[in-house]
């Protein structure tokens, strides 16, 4: 299995923003889903890239920080030239959603007569 760039490019998020949170706000997509593509990464990489490290002198209950180990720093500049080359994301299709048109209306039907509303019962 090959590297995917939204992995490497979640990867750099985590490395940015220090906070699981924050890299996928940044990445616009779920915590959930930068947290698989950089355990994917990883594993693919076979070395621990980030760790989770509770600042010292915390509560005990503190959210921990997310910081890069040893070869999450030596792997991050091959990461941005990977990015740098790779084509830009495609713009997702977006736009207002319809309003529905409620239930009962039946289509035209060409030749026949137009369906019409019925009556409200009481």
């Amino acid at each position: 299995m090959a590297v995917d760039i939204s992995q490497i490019r979640h990867f750099l998020a985590v490395a940015d923003e220090g906070d699981w949170s924050r890299a996928a706000n940044a990445a616009h997509v779920s915590r959930a889903t930068v947290q698989a593509s950089v355990a994917e990464l990883e594993e693919l990489r076979g070395e621990k890239l980030v760790r989770e490290v509770v600042p010292a002198g915390a509560e005990p209950d503190a959210k921990p920080l997310v910081e890069l180990t040893a070869a999450g720093i030596a792997y991050r500049p091959a990461a941005r030239a990977a990015v740098a080359k790779a084509p830009a994301p495609a713009a997702k299709a977006g736009g207002r959603a319809k309003a529905s048109k409620g239930r009962g209306r039946a289509p035209v039907v060409k030749g026949e007569p137009k369906p019409f509303k019925k009556r409200q019962g009481r």
